[in-house]
């Protein structure tokens, strides 16, 4: 089962191959009706399927309440790979052999019958295939299904304890992982009254994005920039998320979440924590999770009366992007009309340890801006403008790197420059790098990279229990004092409230054009 990738000539991608495919399994997603697993899930497993990474017998069982066949499940999926897949099958056989290996069970979360049909339909599935019983089970359900699945595949006997030989069980959970440290604390004792921490896999689909993924190899593996990586040469890093779209159909979710909790809790504290970590002593799994770890630890809380001068929250209203108007959030779909949940963060944060003492990292993540751009942006410390201010040149700007997360993933470097002419003036110039171009070779979409992980037993890019617990304190203490951050209604298809730059332009900065 499965194709195997050309590797003639090239015993590196050999090598890594045998190493990264997966052995036999089974592939269980609790609340495969939804839109997750078609658009997203099943398409990325196909991908891996097509690359002959999953060259090993493998089944895929979706588990939900909706009746449906095996024939109509796999009907959906294939509708699914042919419209949101990365790339397209060789052949109608090909897709006709990945589509054999899924199946539909019936289910409530909630109630024990679908689980023993669950049990016997994996068992015979393994019988089939003469595999041992490797289960990966995928939580794609909202976070109130959490606890009652987890709780029965436990008292259904699905779950291999750790210790019990070759065979495994492991364990997807999406985000929200909580929605404060109390709730996260909460589920994670739950989790953990039948999945030991090992066999836990929190999932941020951003860690598995190319430019996240290159940040340590960007920082670590290239001599130019590792000396300049700290307070001595580096003056602040931005880590922006900007949106153009609303919150669509997510107005239940995102209402009583916000999107600091639903963006920088989650998405911006793992890229914070690449970005800040000291170099691990391996890129061994835990030793990249304790320098992370450590970063969250070292942030500095803000006090109650801090609130107003390093956080700004905002709200969209009625505005235009892309030269078409568009609703206020309030008058979004199932939104209260006096609702006052943020739709913008700007923040200020600082930390307390020897390499960033002194260096603030600014964040902000917003809906309804202009356009839809993530990046980190690192400002360097300008040189000397002494010589240049002598000779008339004044216009001299500090060197800037950034990293491109999406939409076109890359990094560039900006480098001042002499104009050609008699004058002496100074342009900057930009150096740019983007992985479509350089490799010749769309990059693999987020989730093949992390459910390949999943399957294969590697965890680094997956949050562990105290890290979580940990970026959680961060969020708490400050939505713990809002009211000292009044809401800001910005207009739709601006760059967030006015506040938001006057944050950074009390510290003598400014923000970067995205």
């Amino acid at each position: 089962m499965g194709q195997a990738v050309e590797t003639v000539g090239n015993p590196f991608v050999s090598r890594f191959m045998r190493l990264r495919q997966a052995g036999p399994f089974a592939l269980t997603i609790f609340g495969a009706s939804g839109d997750l697993t078609k658009r997203k899930l099943i398409p990325a497993l196909f991908n891996l399927y097509k690359d002959g990474f999953l060259s090993q017998p493998f089944n895929i069982v979706g588990y939900a309440r909706r009746e449906k066949t095996d024939r109509e499940f796999q009907a959906e999926m294939a509708e699914g790979i042919k419209k949101y897949s990365r790339r397209q099958p060789d052949s109608d056989e090909q897709l006709q052999q990945f589509l054999s290996t899924l199946s539909y069970v019936i289910g409530s979360f909630e109630d024990e019958p679908g689980y023993r049909q669950l049990k016997e339909r994996l068992r015979m599935n393994a019988l089939s295939l003469m595999t041992p019983e490797n289960n990966l089970f995928y939580l794609a359900t909202p976070p109130d299904s959490f606890e009652p699945i987890i709780s029965n595949l436990n008292h259904s006997g699905l779950i291999t304890p750790i210790a019990d030989g070759p065979r495994w069980s492991r364990l997807i959970i999406e985000k929200p992982f909580g929605h404060d440290t109390v709730s996260a604390i909460a589920l994670n004792h739950a989790v953990h009254k039948a999945f030991d921490e090992k066999q836990i896999y929190r999932i941020d689909h951003y860690l598995g994005k190319e430019t996240v993924q290159n940040i340590l190899v960007f920082r670590l593996g290239n001599s130019i920039f590792e000396p300049l990586w700290n307070r001595r040469y580096i003056d602040n890093i931005q880590i922006s998320v900007s949106e153009s779209l609303g919150i669509g159909s997510r107005a239940g979710y995102f209402d009583s979440s916000g999107i600091i909790r639903d963006m920088i809790q989650s998405h911006i504290m793992q890229v914070f924590t690449l970005i800040a970590m000291e170099p691990p002593a391996s890129f061994e799994t835990n030793a990249i999770r304790d320098e992370k770890a450590k970063v969250l630890k070292a942030v500095r809380y803000l006090k109650s009366e801090e609130i107003s001068t390093h956080v700004v929250r905002g709200q969209y209203g009625p505005g235009s992007v892309g030269g078409e108007k568009v609703k206020g959030y309030r008058e979004e779909k199932d939104v209260p009309s006096v609702s006052t949940t943020e739709t913008y963060v700007a923040t200020k944060i600082t930390i307390d340890n020897w390499r960033w003492s002194g260096v603030p990292f600014y964040i902000r993540a917003g809906k309804r801006l202009p356009k839809r751009v993530t990046e980190v942006a690192i400002t360097f410390k300008a040189p000397p403008h002494l010589l240049f201010d002598l000779s008339g040149c004044e216009n001299l700007t500090p060197n800037v790197l950034r990293l491109r997360i999406q939409p076109q993933e890359g990094i560039s470097l900006s480098l001042g420059a002499k104009v050609p002419g008699q004058a002496l003036q100074i342009a900057p110039v930009r150096m740019d790098f983007m992985y479509s171009e350089s490799f010749g070779v769309a990059s693999p979409e987020a989730y093949e990279r992390l459910i390949l992980d999943a399957i294969t037993g590697d965890s680094t890019l997956f949050a562990r229990e105290d890290e979580v617990d940990l970026s959680w304190k961060i969020i708490d203490q400050i939505t713990k004092h809002w009211d000292n951050a009044p809401l800001h209604i910005y207009p739709a298809g601006e760059w967030g409230p006015t506040a938001a730059d006057e944050l950074v332009a009390r510290d003598g900065r400014r923000w970067l054009r995205l």
